[in-house]
């Protein structure tokens, strides 16, 4: 059966190492990169139910929410200047993410996650005072360049440096950082849309200025991994450090297959075309479908637009931005789940489990949603009762999430790349992400104007499909070393077919170690 594919953690090579203080210091302050991207994420949702910031920027979303007293609620916030606003962000995100892939890959890690910092704080600053929407916009590029910078090289990063041992747990830190970026945000937001004078808003975006700091002063103190090093010529270097980080001197056979894996990657000169041939033919399909899938949960409809919906649904202003931060709360601490389980259960488990978890919450709220308000978008008086129901659905959906497709769409392509196509592949992975979060946050609002509560029963859909997907065609990565990691393509029921015996010499040798024959299904 095709669930029962890959290798176990006792299969094939078994480096020495320990988790070091040093490793874990060194990931959690690399995982604050995520801070940028999860603040980010809240605070856009946040400041566009803020009064002063809709006068002000944009007066038609005003008139149709509060002067009109618009009685289909389904449209109120239905306006394109809006969602460019909270979008055109993840459109410089995507160009970001292919420079930075030179970048990551010439200069290092650690100077993507520098430029990402200096971008995102720049953005911040520019939003913070801004006196007209292009000010907003030209903010919003800004932040979103430093967050293509970001995404690119911390989940690299992370999967470089830790222990294969433990590299779920800590790469997983990395969308920790980002729920409680959204967390932070939706706090800030309910507090800050208080202050009397209307100018709270500007506290909102340029508070981003505190997480693009943290994420530059910790790229300039950091290490640069191990891999890094060797693709760049620094050997010695590499290998003292990978004492340092493994805490044993013993580091020679990781070592040599780092050296031997760097060294195929100079053979090859353009990693871009490089990943349209054959044998990468899963690695590509992974990091082009798998942010794909994550963006069609639906968890972004969620997490942008939570205050949005929560008023919506018939929440005042506070009680709404109130109710996102119960989700952002939610979040956090499912994302905990996930970094004490990813390495003990697996990622299989974890993405099929969240996959069921939210397709029913996603037909609960559909039902609920559709029952009260209809097709008219009309709710007349909304019982307290039926708003728990939804928050507690939506809660449920949320920890769904954020224990299987949320983590693991960073974690596993960063973990499957081999190194020659590492950087190039990080890339599409990441413009294949803000391609889809830009199409999911520039058409929401229009599609919740017209689709209404059938809206969450199309993101079901894809739920549905995603986990088919999952069933029959991820194999299972915990437990193995990130240069070893493609023999589990090979001992899998379809990929095997696209990868050749003579393609990774090394990996079939370690997989006769192994005992592992061709196929394993």
């Amino acid at each position: 059966m095709p669930a029962g594919v890959g290798v176990g953690p006792g299969n094939g090579k078994a480096y020495p190492g320990n988790l070091t203080p040093f490793v874990t210091v060194t990931c959690i302050v690399a995982a604050m990169g995520g801070l940028i991207f999860g603040y980010d994420i809240g605070i856009s949702g946040g400041v566009t139910t803020m009064a002063p910031f809709l006068q002000k920027f944009f007066p038609e979303v005003w008139d149709k929410k509060e002067a009109n007293k618009s009685t289909n609620q389904y449209c109120q916030y239905d306006s394109e200047t809006l969602t460019l606003f909270t979008s055109s962000l993840y459109l410089a995100a995507l160009v970001a993410s292919v420079v930075a892939a030179t970048v990551t890959r010439k200069l290092g890690r650690k100077l993507s996650m520098l430029f990402g910092g200096l971008l995102f704080f720049a953005g911040a600053l520019v939003n913070g005072f801004a006196k007209a929407v292009w000010m907003l916009i030209l903010g919003r590029i800004l932040l979103g360049l430093g967050i293509g910078f970001a995404n690119q090289s911390v989940p690299l990063y992370l999967s470089e440096m830790a222990p294969y041992r433990y590299r779920g747990s800590l790469n997983i830190g990395f969308q920790l950082s980002i729920t409680v970026g959204i967390l932070v945000a939706n706090v800030l937001n309910f507090f800050f849309a208080k202050i009397k004078g209307g100018w709270g808003w500007r506290l909102s975006l340029g508070g981003a200025m505190v997480p693009a700091l943290i994420i530059t002063i910790g790229s300039v103190v950091l290490p640069d991994t191990p891999n890094s090093m060797i693709e760049r010529g620094q050997t010695e270097e590499a290998r003292t450090k990978l004492k340092k980080i493994r805490g044993v001197n013993d580091v020679e056979e990781e070592f040599k297959d780092l050296v031997a894996a760097s060294d195929a990657s100079k053979l090859v000169e353009h990693p871009w075309t490089n990943l349209l041939q054959r044998k990468y033919r899963p690695h590509l399909t992974m990091a082009v479908l798998i942010p794909f899938f994550q963006q069609f949960t639906g968890i972004n409809v969620i997490m942008f637009y939570a205050p949005v919906l929560f008023n919506t649904i018939g929440f005042g202003d506070d009680a709404s931005l109130m109710s996102a931060v119960i989700t952002g709360i939610v979040n956090v601490v499912a994302t905990m789940v996930s970094i004490y389980g990813v390495d003990k259960w697996g990622r299989r488990f974890l993405f099929l489990e969240g996959g069921v978890q939210m397709l029913i919450c996603q037909a609960v709220v559909a039902a609920c949603i559709g029952a009260k308000f209809g097709t008219s978008g009309n709710p007349g008086d909304l019982p307290k009762w039926y708003a728990i129901v939804v928050v507690l659905f939506i809660c449920i959906y949320v920890a769904g999430f954020a224990w299987s497709w949320g983590p693991l769409g960073w974690l596993v392509p960063s973990e499957i790349f081999p190194l020659e196509i590492r950087s190039a592949a990080q890339s599409v992975n990441v413009a294949v992400n803000m391609i889809f979060t830009f199409l999911v946050a520039q058409v929401f609002l229009a599609m919740l104007c017209h689709m209404k509560f059938g809206l969450f029963l199309f993101f079901a859909f894809f739920v549905v499909v995603m986990s088919i997907f999952v069933y029959f065609f991820l194999p299972e990565t915990k437990g193995i070393p990130i240069e070893e990691m493609n023999q589990v393509w090979r001992s899998h029921w379809y990929w095997s077919r696209f990868v050749e015996d003579h393609d990774y010499p090394n990996g079939d040798m370690e997989m006769s170690k192994g005992g592992l024959g061709p196929k394993n299904v």
